[in-house]
């Protein structure tokens, strides 16, 4: 009998107002005839972007497909109680040439009074910063929802948001309700809720070739938006060779972050969880059985609930992102 395996998967390439070449010449993907690709999405269980499974004797199959098949035995007995035949997590590598709108996400309260799903809670990695990139990350003072339209209203919405400089490395934790924009010159790993709903509160005022800006969402906004402000909102960690060092832990996802220069085996018996393995950097052999998968920049599998030990085996200094629910 066939069982599951460590899975593949084709990238969807996405077109943004604000996308880049990075995703083709840093991460090597072919977005084919678009003129620009400002995200691949790398693992998506979102309505109508499927991601497709790439090898094996399931190649050609729905990520949500396989999760209907497969249930706990995929995704984990705890996770499928939860989120059903949906794939829960939505995996990225984005590619900021310009500036993305400021924006919000609601969380899973708000997105359910509003008959929409579920919210969207995200972190990013940046994989590559140009000098002198930069991102906004909640507000850098506080100010009341009235001062907020005002700074709105004004053009002035700049004057009150937190501007990160970023570097290769730098890990954010955007949590539905905190106000944000990826800046140009930067490539993002970001792991994300499976949801793709985004209140567009202010566009710099970009036109088209028509003269028209795309659509706001300030009212639908001004419900989702966290106005707390924080002293740092720049996410700490220590790299420990070989060691999964934890950057993000949430109700939606826990992210570890993962180096090594030489042979590691890991262990997930302990886990009621599908595991995500994001390479950023560097290269490797994922070994599970006698199955053998190369694992480079950009690229994601998938080890399934029922995998409990798997073997990773670099070429070079590497470096990887674990996704799990817990």
């Amino acid at each position: 009998m066939q069982t599951l395996y460590p899975f593949k998967f084709t990238p969807l390439f996405k077109e943004k107002i604000w996308g880049g070449d990075k995703i083709k010449t840093q991460l090597g993907m072919d977005f084919g005839t678009l003129p620009n690709c400002g995200e691949a999405w790398l693992l998506s269980g979102v309505e109508g972007n499927p991601s497709l499974v790439s090898n094996g004797y399931l190649a050609g199959n729905e990520l949500n497909e396989l999760v209907e098949v497969f249930m706990g035995d995929l995704t984990g007995e705890k996770v499928y109680e939860r989120f059903g035949d949906q794939f829960p997590i939505l995996v990225k590598a984005i590619d900021s040439n310009d500036w993305l709108s400021l924006q919000v996400h609601p969380d899973d309260e708000l997105a359910q009074k509003r008959g929409i799903g579920f919210g969207k809670t995200e972190m990013w990695y940046v994989m590559q910063a140009d000098e002198g990139a930069q991102l906004i990350s909640g507000f850098n003072q506080k100010v009341s929802p009235e001062q907020y339209l005002r700074h709105l209203e004004n053009k002035s919405i700049k004057e009150v948001m937190n501007f990160e400089q970023v570097k290769k490395g730098d890990v954010f934790f955007i949590p539905a309700g905190r106000v944000h924009a990826l800046g140009p010159g930067t490539l993002i790993a970001e792991i994300q809720q499976t949801s793709d709903i985004t209140y567009r509160i202010y566009d710099w005022d970009r036109t088209d070739e028509n003269g028209k800006g795309r659509e706001l969402h300030i009212e639908e906004a001004m419900e989702a938006i966290d106005y707390s402000v924080l002293p740092n909102y720049k996410t700490p960690y220590h790299l420990v060779e070989s060691h999964s060092e934890n950057l993000v832990r949430t109700p939606f996802f826990t992210t570890n972050i993962l180096n090594i220069n030489q042979k590691t085996e890991k262990d997930y018996s302990d886990l009621d969880s599908f595991v995500i393995l994001f390479c950023t950097e560097g290269e490797c052999t994922v070994v599970s059985h006698d199955l053998q998968l190369s694992l480079k920049p950009g690229e994601i599998i998938l080890i399934p609930n029922l995998i409990e030990n798997i073997s990773l085996i670099p070429s070079k200094n590497t470096t990887l992102l674990e996704v799990y629910i817990e």
